[in-house]
């Protein structure tokens, strides 16, 4: 037989809990293309481009090798990214500097060249998509 136990908590106590702010772990990234084509980023590196990455794109303004996204477990984020590509990578339609690590947020709009995604989170009841645009 098991009995239940409550626990009293004083009202200071649980305005004290309640003023914290909430911090969520996300559970998943992913990235859905207009094809609804659905891809979950892993927790490593991967990259981005046209021919052998792990994410790839058919499209000719991205590059071989045209970025990469890797995963922080210390921070629990993704960053990209981009790896000299001539049509460059953007955050936000900001061109990120070759070589320059970039953190990712939720609803970030990323480009890839001329492709463009927006990432989402999945996670705790929540379920949010990134969605490919070919322009």
């Amino acid at each position: 037989m098991m009995r239940s136990s409550r626990v009293r908590v004083n009202t200071e106590d649980a305005k004290r809990l309640l003023r914290r702010p909430l911090k969520m772990s996300v559970t998943s990234w992913f990235l859905v293309s207009s094809s609804a084509t659905r891809h979950r980023l892993p927790r490593e590196m991967i990259f981005v481009g046209r021919e052998d990455c792990e994410l790839m794109l058919q499209s000719r303004s991205v590059d071989k090798q045209h970025a990469v996204i890797n995963y922080d477990p210390a921070t629990d984020e993704h960053l990209v990214k981009d790896l000299g590509s001539l049509n460059g990578t953007f955050v936000n339609d900001l061109r990120i500097p070759d070589q320059t690590y970039v953190t990712l947020k939720l609803s970030d709009v990323i480009r890839f060249g001329y492709d463009i995604l927006i990432f989402h989170t999945h996670g705790y009841g929540f379920s949010f998509y990134a969605f490919q645009f070919r322009t």
